[in-house]
């Protein structure tokens, strides 16, 4: 047994992957408790959208030159693998990377994702803080942006963490634990796939592309108001 667990031991998710996935976590995070604080914690809700805005940056361009498993090519799912995943007929290469359920969620946080910080670019609380795009359109627009952000993007955002979460703490139950290798990388498969490239030439080339994200970001939050 031990021999077979070791032959099948994959890597799945390379370390870039793995370090977005869990400093997403943190910052998103950070979005929620700052946001809720309000006042001069706003400095800090403004900067974790920044470096929000940056990991995005970084996943959508990481999608297509990442990892074999961590390219959105290896997890779009026609609606009938979908449908039949549902109906418990999924085929076993659904469980090496995200399966068409998960797969589901993970474009849905990402695109919940992209709107929110898009929004906060544009929103304007009208007090103090201000997101630097507001300057490039019109008030109305700022409007739609902010009321979005506020009162519709976050509850959004929220019910998909949660359902995320709750996918989690499912799969745990039935003895798939969907955490650990999204710490170490590896899944033991009993399917035989090619893994995933994660040596050190693709961690340089994931962090000139996360240095060149960021400094996009940074640009981004220099066109408006200071907010540091």
């Amino acid at each position: 047994m031990y021999e077979h667990e070791r032959l099948n031991s994959v890597r799945i998710w390379d370390l870039p992957t793995r370090i977005f996935h869990w400093v997403l976590l943190l910052c998103v995070t950070g979005l929620a408790i700052t946001g809720s604080v309000g006042g001069s914690a706003m400095v800090w809700h403004f900067r974790f959208g920044y470096a929000v805005l940056a990991l995005l940056l970084f996943r959508i361009i990481w999608g297509l030159l990442g990892g074999r498993w961590s390219r959105f090519a290896s997890f779009l799912y026609a609606p009938k693998s979908l449908l039949l995943y549902i109906k418990g007929q999924g085929r076993p290469e659904h469980g090496v990377g995200h399966s068409p359920l998960g797969a589901l969620s993970v474009f849905s946080l990402l695109g919940i994702l992209v709107a929110q910080v898009g929004t906060g670019l544009l929103s304007d609380d009208e007090i103090s803080f201000a997101g630097p795009l507001t300057g490039f359109v019109s008030n109305a627009s700022v409007s739609l942006a902010t009321n979005y952000h506020t009162e519709i993007g976050k509850w959004l955002l929220l019910g998909l963490v949660l359902l995320h979460i709750a996918a989690i703490l499912f799969y745990l139950y039935r003895k798939h634990n969907l955490v650990a290798p999204m710490l170490h990388g590896d899944k033991n498969l009993a399917v035989a796939v090619p893994p995933s490239r994660d040596d050190a030439l693709s961690r340089l080339a994931a962090l000139l592309v996360l240095l060149a994200c960021a400094a996009v970001a940074f640009w981004i939050s220099s066109l408006g108001a200071p907010a540091f």
